[in-house]
């Protein structure tokens, strides 16, 4: 078997082995009491950890702004990227200077690195790249989130707040508010991995400086939140798109048309595919779907024949170089994440009560 097909048979018994650990979280199966005493360990370890950042023991490092955390209590995505992108408009319609850390999960780097709209996400990571393109605001990732904080705002001394995006579970950052992101799974089967997707319990009440967003059609969880509304933008072409060009709710339509008639691929390297295929589909787009493990690398196997019309998420279309848009017709769909006015006055009421305000506005009166 050539070195390409060990590859691809590896990627393919990992992804089989993850989807069956996914299937695994949403009931309290065979694997999943199997792997229960596990989760015991993985409580215990938790709660050990938590209670030495609360008592003190274990140091939360402040920055000199505000920091504000974007994370969810499961494993796998909820919909932080797109809650990240829609909190940076708010918080910059408020009036305030946005800057963003992450981990950079996937990539092949060490230590901090600054993120680019030109930058490669094999060395910054496939999202804080997206996030970079989108928001137009200063991304660093880090392992060490404080180190990662520290180097952004050396960097950009005009930042004055921070957005730690999937943060929750590093705290050696400190916080001042916190936004829970939960899904259409909720909390699965409720119990903790690797026996269920919780990375922590399920706190009985919403924490302090905290708020909930359910990117869901309803809240999947007891806490009281706030509802997002997924939408696609449109599509463009996927060079057009790292020129910087929107894209267009025509162009949708007329590749809708066309999918009517000629064979159309639709392709999601992201935790959820479905999500993105149900808007194609509600958007009149006949395809065929290919789900793809999430952080796919497209350089290392290229799943769809050469040729092809192709729609892609953002997510993935960061990772597609020009030898690779050269054996496709590549279309970018933009996934837009509504947040509501409620969640607006929400947040700024939070704020307000933490005597968190614009620098460049009134302390009475923040910008809406």
């Amino acid at each position: 078997m050539s070195a390409n097909g060990c590859g691809r048979l590896t990627r393919s018994r990992s992804s089989t082995w993850e989807q069956t650990l996914l299937r695994s979280w949403l009931g309290r199966g065979p694997l999943a009491c199997l792997l229960w005493p596990v989760s015991l360990l993985f409580r215990g370890a938790t709660a050990c950890r938590n209670w030495l950042f609360d008592q003190g023991l274990k140091p939360s490092v402040k920055t000199g702004v505000p920091v504000l955390v974007v994370g969810n209590l499961i494993a796998g995505g909820a919909g932080k990227t797109p809650t990240v992108l829609a909190l940076v408009d708010l918080l910059q319609r408020q009036g305030w200077c946005v800057g963003l850390i992450s981990r950079g999960y996937g990539r092949q780097t060490q230590g901090v690195r600054h993120v680019h709209p030109t930058s490669n996400a094999l060395d910054v990571g496939d999202e804080p790249l997206l996030l970079a393109r989108r928001a137009q605001v200063p991304v660093a990732v880090g392992r060490d989130r404080v180190q990662a904080a520290r180097s952004l705002l050396q960097a950009h001394p005009d930042v004055n707040l921070l957005i730690s995006d999937d943060g929750l579970q590093h705290r050696s950052l400190h916080r001042d508010l916190q936004v829970l992101v939960f899904d259409e799974r909720g909390i699965g089967n409720g119990w903790l991995l690797p026996a269920g997707p919780l990375r922590q319990p399920l706190p009985t009440a919403c924490p302090p400086c905290t708020l909930v967003v359910y990117n869901a059609a309803q809240p999947t969880t007891p806490l009281p939140g706030h509802l997002g509304v997924r939408s696609l933008q449109g599509v463009v072409e996927c060079s057009r798109w790292r020129a910087g060009e929107a894209a267009r709710a025509d162009a949708l339509t007329q590749l809708a048309e066309r999918s009517q008639h000629e064979p159309i691929w639709a392709a999601a390297g992201i935790a959820q595919p479905h999500r993105f295929f149900d808007l194609l589909t509600k958007a009149g787009v006949r395809f065929q779907p290919l789900p793809l493990p999430d952080h796919f690398d497209f350089q290392a196997n290229l799943p769809w024949p050469v040729g092809s019309v192709l729609i892609v998420t953002e997510k993935d279309a960061v990772k597609l170089t020009e030898p690779l848009l050269g054996q496709a017709e590549v279309w970018v769909a933009p996934l837009d994440f509504h947040l509501d006015a409620a969640f607006a006055q929400a947040l700024k009421a939070l704020m307000n009560s933490l005597s968190l305000y614009p620098p460049t506005t009134d302390h009475g009166s923040p910008t809406a």
